[in-house]
């Protein structure tokens, strides 16, 4: 969580910036403003592309854990089978 918080920080901070440089730019209003508009639009793809690369690797991340819960719970209750068992030997022996 940390790490994409970091890279959604640099993002903006570059995001700023360079609005700031189109802003205090020698250019007509409609120019600065178009460019704005696309560097805005470039930006949000950025982000969204990023956001989607986390939210995916959050889900692959959180079925690998699933998985290997289940996993452990199923060889946890076959050794609790496995001990069951051995113990109704060992009573059926006294």
């Amino acid at each position: 969580m940390k790490a994409s918080s970091t890279i959604l920080g640099i993002v903006g901070a570059a995001a700023a910036g360079a609005l700031l440089g189109v802003l205090f730019a020698p250019d007509k209003g409609s120019n600065t403003r178009k460019k704005i508009k696309d560097k805005s639009k470039d930006y949000g793809d950025n982000i969204k592309t990023k956001f989607d690369g986390i939210v995916s690797t959050i889900t692959s991340n959180g079925k690998d854990i699933i998985e290997e819960g289940k996993a452990k719970f199923n060889q946890v209750k076959d050794d609790f089978n496995t001990v069951k068992d051995e113990a109704k030997t060992v009573k059926s022996n006294y």
